[in-house]
């Protein structure tokens, strides 16, 4: 019997999937070219309103006016609101007149609707731009998005529509980031949203200490009795004495119980790992956050954004802050053609497969995977317990999802040079997983590789 038997079935199942995909790549075929039509017709109609418009003395309200009236006419056929209707034509006409090549690449099956999306929402800094560098902008964000995912190259993508905007990341960071604010909104069974808009890199810095503390309430739960020591939680989030029921809240529950007790009693009013009267290894916990500094931006040169692994771009200045802070950075050497990592020199790391590994691939390396590395766990591309070698050509970050679906199910992969990770899923199709180029791109005048394992012929 097939030793995946029991996880993706028989060659017959295998055979059955690759005719769905099939069925399914045609279908997205059709759907691309329904979607784009859509789009061209609503864009007409869009510069239809303002034909219509034109020549009133009063264009503004003429305009709002010949719009809705359009709108509330596409609505009746589509059977939505005229507003859903008129925020659709204005995305429309936006894709249509200011990124043509976007819409003609995505017509021709080169990106997907995702990609779209990307490179628009990326495209509203250069409001102010010159249309042939927002042209510019377009072109190279295409290239990009030709090669990954929509969440892959989202942050990339935000980055480079900086390069090209009038007014740098800094200057409107630091306008946003004067609007910070706390706010409930109210929600159904007694339950409500408490929403804080904050500077992303503050942000991911405490969703990463709530989750970590979390995690350690749930990992010292004792098997079978959970409940004994620190029992359910109650609206307020804290445990009686007296609770005897298990413990079962997922990581979701934990975290918000956590988050609650940090802000109500200002460290976590329930610590199993606590000994003594002091805190215990919860109030120790400080967050990690993985951020690619340009060098430029690191000297003070230029105010680029740098890049929050797994999230977005961050203002310059803060970029700066974390670095002064920080206790240990890396330098990373690259190559000046490709962006492939060469070499990492990090002070006081005793680890330099890690510091290498983490450097070169930033995010876990199944196809669209964004998790962070300092997320994923390194895994032996040919498993250890096979003979694979603790090597850098025998090492990847993947996620435990991913890690998990290598070991349990049909997909295969294997390591060529530079890191590059190809990907066959059950039904034979191969997917190419490049290592990431980053951002920060050290060029020395001479590059050696003599820090970096050699991989086998292939």
């Amino acid at each position: 019997m097939d030793e995946y038997s029991g996880s993706m079935g028989s060659d017959a199942d295998v055979a059955a999937l690759v005719s769905i995909v099939g069925e399914v790549e045609g279908a997205v075929v059709l759907l691309t070219a329904a979607q784009v039509a859509e789009v061209r017709a609503l864009a007409r109609a869009g510069q239809l309103a303002a034909r219509q418009a034109a020549g009133s003395p009063a264009v503004v309200r003429a305009h709002d006016m010949a719009l809705r009236s359009v709108a509330a006419e596409l609505g009746g056929v589509l059977r939505v609101t005229d507003r859903t209707v008129q925020s659709r034509i204005d995305e429309a006409r936006d894709l249509v007149e200011h990124y043509p090549a976007t819409l003609v690449a995505w017509e021709t099956g080169r990106i997907m609707r995702g990609h779209v999306r990307v490179i628009t929402d990326a495209g509203s800094v250069l409001v102010d731009a010159s249309p042939e560098r927002r042209a510019e902008f377009e072109a190279a964000a295409i290239a990009r998005c030709e090669r990954d995912t929509p969440n892959r190259v989202r942050s990339e993508i935000e980055i480079l529509a900086e390069r090209f905007a009038e007014r740098s990341f800094t200057d409107r960071h630091r306008d946003a980031a004067a609007e910070r604010r706390v706010r409930v909104v109210p929600g159904a069974a007694g339950m409500s949203d408490l929403i804080a808009t904050l500077p992303t890199v503050i942000a991911d810095g405490i969703i990463d200490r709530l989750t970590q503390q979390a995690q350690i309430i749930v990992d010292a739960r004792e098997p079978g009795n959970a409940g004994s020591a620190f029992g359910a939680r109650g609206a307020g989030g804290a445990a009686s004495a007296g609770d005897s029921e298990p413990d079962r809240r997922g990581i979701d529950q934990v975290r918000a119980d956590v988050f609650s007790d940090l802000l109500l009693a200002g460290a976590p009013a329930l610590d199993p790992t606590a000994t003594g009267d002091g805190q215990g290894s919860l109030g120790a916990i400080r967050a990690q956050v993985q951020v690619i500094v340009p060098a430029l931006t690191l000297l003070g040169v230029d105010d680029g954004p740098a890049d929050l692994v797994g999230r977005s771009p961050i203002d310059a200045e803060t970029a700066r802050c974390l670095a002064g802070n920080t206790h240990s950075w890396a330098r990373v050497l690259t190559d000046p053609v490709e962006g492939t990592v060469l070499a990492v020199d990090r002070y006081r790391t005793p680890w330099p497969q890690r510091r290498f590994l983490r450097a070169r691939d930033q995010h876990c390396r199944f196809p669209g995977c964004r998790r962070a590395a300092i997320r994923c766990e390194i895994d032996h591309t040919i498993d250890a317990a096979k003979g694979g070698p603790t090597a850098l050509w025998n090492l990847a970050h993947l996620c435990q999802r991913h890690h998990s679906m290598k070991q349990f199910t049909r997909w295969k992969v294997r390591q060529l040079p530079d890191g590059v990770l190809e990907w066959t899923s059950p039904t034979g199709r191969i997917y190419r997983e490049d290592a990431p180029a980053p951002p920060v791109a050290f060029t020395p005048a001479s590059i050696s590789t003599s820090a970096v394992d050699e991989p086998p012929p292939f």
